[in-house]
């Protein structure tokens, strides 16, 4: 039984039957007693789930996570799901491997759910260079850059990588460390990799000294148990290694247990930095010194510019937020 069905058994038409079953006003008393009783007589369930599904649909904003164990990314989707509701939009969230495509993911999403506007949180910048042009709803990176790809419906809000990397590496060797291990993502898909290695570069250029990445870089996923392998295969290629950065908190937490259960203290053999900012950093043993992006304004702003875009059909914007240099108690001067 459907409204079709209804309304020919009625004698109504389709849009009739459908605000009867809605509750509106707009209808006579007549056609309201003639719709129910064929309803009661068949015993027809309205499908609330797809109305909702529908409403859901038209008025939603899709939101897709790239990583499922990145902490800086489940923080800013509370944040972010909170701000959407502000805005008077439902959240869809999805969440993919670090590894997987985000723009194929959003052109389904597309398909199956129309709708509104799209976040990504976590994305590589050369996979939207492609199919991304199929996309024509507006869309916002958060925590990525897309001023470089002058795509007319994607704005970006970040952090700017390279200079708040460069400046992480520096206070390390403010303190006397001159051999300094980098844990990071695959460059070839991790933005953020590239621009936080780039800032490394430069730190090390800076200073005259030469970075060695075959033997001071070393590649791990954005999780606890990456940085924890990673860390121990910088350790057996680095034995003379005095401090180390990684690219984001969960590595380096993963780092600190490795070394720990190397039997190396933190900092008073080895200092450890990490990237993000994260609330657990804090509560580690020693608390982490870290590079501490914005989540709260990064949220804002991403989601204010993609409602925007949305209501207003402004052009894309780029945004680089500020960072701080968090001192933790991870970092030590080396004597």
């Amino acid at each position: 039984m459907t409204i079709k069905d209804i309304a020919k058994l009625s004698g109504y038409a389709v849009g009739t039957v459908s605000r009867v079953l809605n509750g509106h006003p707009d209808v006579s008393e007549e056609a309201r007693e003639k719709v129910l009783a064929v309803v009661e007589a068949h015993q027809f369930r309205p499908n609330n789930n797809a109305r909702h599904l529908k409403r859901q649909a038209s008025s939603g904003v899709a939101l897709i996570v790239k990583g499922t164990q990145n902490m800086l990314f489940a923080d800013l989707v509370e944040r972010i799901q909170a701000r959407v509701k502000d805005g008077g939009y439902s959240c869809l969230v999805y969440y993919i491997d670090e590894d997987d495509n985000e723009v194929q993911q959003a052109l389904q999403v597309c398909r199956e759910r129309r709708p509104m506007g799209i976040l990504f949180l976590g994305s590589n910048l050369s996979l939207f260079q492609t199919d991304f042009e199929q996309i024509k709803i507006p869309c916002v990176l958060v925590t990525n850059s897309a001023a470089g790809l002058a795509l007319s419906n994607l704005s970006s809000v970040s952090t700017d990588d390279t200079a708040a990397a460069r400046q992480a590496v520096e206070k390390l060797m403010d303190l006397g460390h001159r051999s300094i291990g980098i844990l990071g993502g695959r460059t070839e898909q991790s933005n953020a990799a590239q621009f936080r290695l780039e800032g490394v570069r430069q730190a090390f250029a800076a200073r005259g000294m030469r970075l060695d990445e075959e033997r001071q870089y070393e590649t791990a996923r954005f999780t606890l148990p990456g940085g924890y392998a990673a860390m121990e295969r910088l350790l057996d290629r680095l034995p003379d290694m005095t401090a180390v950065f990684a690219m984001s908190d969960v590595q380096a937490l993963g780092a600190l247990r490795a070394l720990h259960d190397r039997g190396l203290r933190v900092p008073e053999d080895i200092s450890v930095v990490g990237f993000d900012g994260i609330e657990l950093g804090q509560f580690a043993v020693p608390r982490l010194t870290t590079v501490r992006q914005d989540a709260q304004r990064l949220a804002e702003r991403s989601v204010d510019l993609l409602v925007h875009q949305i209501r207003d059909g402004e052009g894309p914007v780029h945004e680089l937020l500020p960072y701080t240099y968090l001192a933790g108690e991870s970092v030590k001067e080396r004597t």
